[in-house]
């Protein structure tokens, strides 16, 4: 097994610059990921595309369009349908941004000792 933290010192040291300078790129990494996905919309539309929901790449709701003439409200069933609907539309946007977080933010988790499911670099001993 290799050490991850070799090629950071000489023997058996460690240089803190290095090590600072590598946690700092990862950071500036990071937020810039997070930035770009602060302002990429996804859809999520359900029912023939009677209801739309709009999510940010981080998973904030920015506008819900229901398609004129789908519902008219008129009963509570009618109601109860549009809202399970704007649900379903919600899921479906919000599983396409947390995709588009895991593939913008997947490469990133990886200086941080591994991604979601990923192996960790090292073993503990116990």
């Amino acid at each position: 097994m290799t050490n991850p933290l070799e090629g950071l010192g000489g023997e058996g040291g460690f240089d803190l610059n290095a090590i600072m300078q590598q946690a700092q790129a990862l950071q500036s990494q990071i937020v810039d990921a997070q930035e770009k996905l602060a302002e990429t919309i996804v859809d999520g539309t359900v029912a023939g595309g009677a209801v739309t929901v709009k999510l940010t790449g981080t998973g904030e709701l920015v506008g819900v369009e229901i398609k004129q003439g789908e519902f008219d409200g008129s009963s509570p069933d009618d109601l109860e349908d549009l809202g399970a609907v704007i649900v379903a539309a919600y899921r479906d946007a919000k599983s396409k941004a947390d995709d588009l977080a895991g593939e913008a933010m997947g490469p990133l988790a990886g200086g941080l000792g591994g991604g979601a499911g990923g192996e960790p670099p090292f073993k503990l001993g116990f």
